[in-house]
């Protein structure tokens, strides 16, 4: 303990009753050139009298003197290092120096280095606090453990106390602040691998190494290993708050969250979301998939349910007398079979009706997990109630989750009954909507358990002409081999060119100037729409022309396609881009100015099946067109999902594309198909030939 302190609630005092308090049994040394002992233990002048090979030092000492301590450390073979000391790079270019030089040292000598600016850690398994902040004594045993990793040293702290309140076991809690040479990733990693973990908790603002997190997602999820992560900052006021926090530079929101879902990994929005998630995650044996059923005790709160519900996403398949016989079988005759079922009050006067409808909701197949939303009112009623539905899963020993959920929250529930739920698999929730909504959150996840697999879809690679902005007539040579659908045409280099490829194609058309350096040709004057015949091809040559030298003067144009007008339909913009960080990613959504205003997309991975992408279109804000809106004809969604398709394969296979951009999109009737009108593909400049 560098930096020890007789001071009670000093940092360095902290640490070292923490570690009496979880009863530590290692060796502590203590560092303090002032004082010969602290307490009963002796103090150490300076880091050169620790022994040889000491397993971490934790410094609690001014941000000016931590560059030296972990120099002097690293010549005593000490194995990490835990610095508290902000100031670093979220201090400015003179702190980020500093922590540059930490990295430096970190990676020649072997040294791990956890912060700069973090709370420490605590380690459950062995007893092991090295943190400031008064942690519980509670080790994890023999239970299952939840290990928390958070660049937010308060965060962790705040997780641990949730967690501890729900009497949920936690592994180890890791605040890697500033993570000058050890970060998020590492910590995940260990905990892969750790017996003692079997859910994994983030708090992170920034993924340093997103591909890296990635493939540790991808371990977990065949592993069986659930992580959840809240990650704080989808506005740009967060975003600029998280900077001066931990020194990062947090990156796009949306992005991150599409990479990492596709992964399995459940992103949570809120604190109380995420002791949620982690309650069920961790305690029920298996997870909550498919529909739900709810057995209650009201129908007013029935009808609340059903509304909740929809909005959520949350499945609740229906049921009726004919579909579900064994309920039937059980439930008196004046309470009719639904989900949710309404027991009214006769639990009261029979209370073994919650045993002999568990077991029946437990046995239908559509559902993969049970709410029991139940009226607590007082002791008295508990009483009666609590004793039979503990009894019953004792009894049923289910294989489904079956999750508790109070309808009278601040009820007087006498806390051994909430206690025996937990001991038996049964996450307790103070209010129903909250369940809810851990639940609908869990079953939208892709499965835990089974790695992704990539979306069957025709190979696309090929030799990209051009590179940076390749313009339109040559981004659409290049996709409309692999199977997008787009305007006959041809370019002209006159007017004579024109009108011989218009008489061919059939007026009406389109005239359209091309240059690399115009990508947003409608702004210049660019584009001339509806050219009818050959005097308006001839009028519409000179004005295409003349917007150009005014708009754009000295502009060198490559020629100008002359296309097929298409006719009207619905608009849609679908795009790709390769991020640097997290690797490629699809775009799908409404065109023209509501993909701009209303921003009425969606993001998707670009090995989504059709499936996938189809079930995302019909997510859109606008999602109701496709299906047919106040009479008018549904829309060739399959069409579309096929377009989107053959993008993502292109942009898994051509890692030098930076963006493409078919916008429109126009999509017509089903059975009518689709056809982009304009495309676009700017690349990172590289060769895109197989190498000889």
């Amino acid at each position: 303990m560098v930096g020890a302190s007789a001071t009670p609630g000093a940092l360095g005092a902290s640490v070292v009753a923490n570690l009496e308090r979880m009863r530590f049994d290692g060796e502590i040394h203590l560092i303090n050139p002032n004082r010969d002992v602290i307490g009963s233990r002796a103090c150490l002048k300076t880091i050169d009298d620790l022994p040889l090979g000491i397993d971490v030092a934790v410094l609690a000492i001014p941000r000016a003197a931590v560059l030296t301590a972990v120099k002097a450390l690293s010549q005593r073979q000490v194995g990490a290092v835990i610095i508290f000391s902000a100031g670093f790079a979220e201090g400015g270019e003179a702190g980020l120096a500093d922590q540059c030089e930490l990295a430096r040292i970190a990676r020649e000598t072997g040294l791990v280095i956890e912060g700069p600016n973090c709370l420490g850690l605590v380690n459950y398994v062995d007893r092991v606090a090295l943190t400031f902040v008064e942690t519980s004594a509670i080790a994890l045993g023999a239970r299952p453990g939840i290990g928390i990793v958070s660049q937010s040293g308060a965060m962790a702290a705040v997780i641990a106390v949730t967690l501890t309140s729900k009497d949920l076991g936690i592994s180890y809690s890791i605040s890697t602040g500033n993570e000058a040479a050890s970060g998020v990733e590492d910590y995940v990693d260990y905990m892969l691998d750790d017996e003692h973990t079997q859910v994994i908790a983030l708090v992170v603002e920034q993924f340093r190494q997103p591909k890296r997190f990635l493939e540790l997602a991808r371990r977990a999820r065949g592993k069986g290993k659930p992580i959840v992560l809240l990650h704080p900052g989808r506005s740009s006021a967060a975003r600029e708050s998280a900077a001066t926090h931990t020194g990062a530079l947090a990156g796009d929101y949306s992005v991150m969250r599409t990479h990492v879902e596709r992964e399995g990994v459940l992103v949570v929005e809120t604190l109380e979301e995420f002791g949620d998630i982690l309650d069920v995650t961790l305690r029920c044996p298996k997870r909550p998939v498919g529909g739900s059923a709810v057995l209650t005790e009201s129908g007013a709160f029935k009808a609340l349910t059903l509304d909740l519900c929809d909005d959520i996403g949350l499945p609740l398949p229906a049921i009726n007398d004919g579909s579900a016989p064994q309920l039937r079988a059980v439930l008196p005759d004046f309470v009719p079979v639904s989900n949710p079922v309404d027991l009214t009050a006769q639990g009261l006067v029979d209370p073994d009706l919650y045993r002999l409808s568990l077991a029946a909701l437990l046995g239908d197949a559509r559902f993969g997990c049970i709410i029991l939303g139940i009226i607590q009112t007082d002791a008295r009623t508990c009483d009666i109630k609590f004793p039979s539905i503990i009894g019953a899963v004792k009894q049923l020993a289910p294989q489904k989750p079956v999750i508790f959920a109070g309808l009278d929250d601040g009820a007087a529930v006498p806390p051994q009954y909430i206690a025996q739920l937990r001991e038996l698999g049964v996450p307790y929730f103070p209010s129903p909507g909250r369940a809810y909504r851990a639940i609908a959150r869990i079953v939208a996840a892709p499965n835990i358990g089974s790695a992704a697999t990539a979306a069957d879809a025709p190979a696309a690679r090929s030799t990209l002409i051009g590179s940076g902005m390749i313009p339109e007539y040559r981004s659409k040579a290049q996709l409309k081999p692999l199977g997008v659908p787009f305007p006959v045409g041809g370019m002209a280099g006159t007017v004579q060119d024109a009108t011989r490829i218009a008489a061919e194609v059939g007026y009406p058309v389109v005239l359209k100037a091309q240059s690399a350096n115009l990508p947003h040709k409608s702004d210049a004057g660019g584009v001339v729409l509806n050219i009818t015949d050959a005097q308006s091809m001839a009028e519409g040559w000179v004005r295409l022309h003349a917007n150009l030298a005014r708009n754009r003067p000295g502009l060198m144009l490559d020629g100008v396609l002359v296309e097929h007008m298409s006719k009207p339909g619905v608009e849609l913009i679908v795009g790709g881009r390769n991020d640097p960080a997290w690797g490629p990613l699809l775009l799908v959504g409404f065109g023209g100015v509501q993909a701009e205003i209303l921003k009425d997309v969606r993001l998707m991975s670009p090995d989504s099946s059709i499936e996938e992408i189809t079930e995302e279109l019909q997510k859109l804000k606008g999602g109701e067109l496709f299906r047919g809106f106040r009479g008018s004809p549904a829309l060739d969604v399959a069409a579309v999902a096929l377009i989107v398709q053959r993008i993502g394969a292109l942009l898994r296979s051509e890692p030098t594309i930076q963006e493409i951009d078919l916008n429109p999109v126009i999509v017509y009737p089903v059975g009518s198909g689709a056809i982009a009108l304009d495309a676009l593909i700017i690349t990172d400049g590289r060769s895109s030939a197989p190498p000889r």
